[in-house]
């Protein structure tokens, strides 16, 4: 577990606050715990995060800046519940599928998680969950319980979490711009630089290339 290095509980942060970050501490995981919240407490924290490049059709599309500066909201629900929201930008970096040039764009994320334990599963004792006493009861309540996959034992998992949030936010084709005209199919040319005027020759059809083969005297 990495935790940011002499961490203290930042000053609390309006929601509308704009994501301006000086340097935040790198983190991949964060103990909620640790912050000793109770029930309809919360905190915001400034950290950072790295996000490993994407791939697609086999090229690498970097993510910056490195690390990525996040905004972490905290609020401890009842029991041993939290409600997280994750905020950043993020760019990515590489070349344009459709001309092949250099493009860059910036992704604006606002995720969500709750992470809550159902109230029998909560007050169940350690003891009683080791023989089983109770289970059939705890599996009717296990309806209310919300879990995340980006929690585990009140500890975030905040480099995964980003990561994905920022997958989501992706497209399925990275353009250097919106209306990319792509390439010329028959050369290769850059359509965005040639033009509307570029085209070529329709190709002769091959049913009539026996007749070039004729000659008459």
């Amino acid at each position: 577990m990495c935790r940011a290095p002499g961490w203290t509980p930042p000053a609390s942060h309006s929601a509308g606050d704009k994501l301006d970050f000086m340097s935040p501490p790198r983190t991949d995981t964060f103990d909620l715990g640790a912050l000793r919240l109770t029930s309809g407490e919360g905190r915001h924290v400034d950290l950072g995060v790295a996000i490993e490049p994407f791939s697609f059709g086999g090229e690498t599309y970097p993510v910056a800046p490195e690390p990525v500066p996040v905004r972490l909201d905290i609020s401890r629900t009842t029991g041993d519940g939290y409600a997280l929201r994750v905020r950043f930008e993020a760019s990515l970096s590489g070349p344009c599928m459709r001309c092949l040039e250099p493009a860059a764009l910036t992704f604006t994320v606002d995720a969500r998680e709750v992470s809550q334990r159902s109230q029998a599963r909560a007050a169940q004792s350690p003891k009683a969950a080791h023989h089983g006493r109770g289970r059939a009861k705890h599996d009717e309540d296990d309806s209310d319980e919300l879990t995340s996959p980006y929690v585990e034992d009140g500890v975030l998992d905040l480099h995964a979490w980003a990561r994905d949030a920022l997958a989501l936010a992706v497209p399925a084709n990275l353009l250097c711009r919106a209306d990319c005209a792509g390439l010329c199919p028959v050369c290769g040319a850059n359509l965005n630089e040639a033009g509307p005027d570029h085209g070529h020759e329709p190709a002769p059809d091959p049913r009539w290339a026996p007749l070039s083969e004729l000659h008459f005297e």
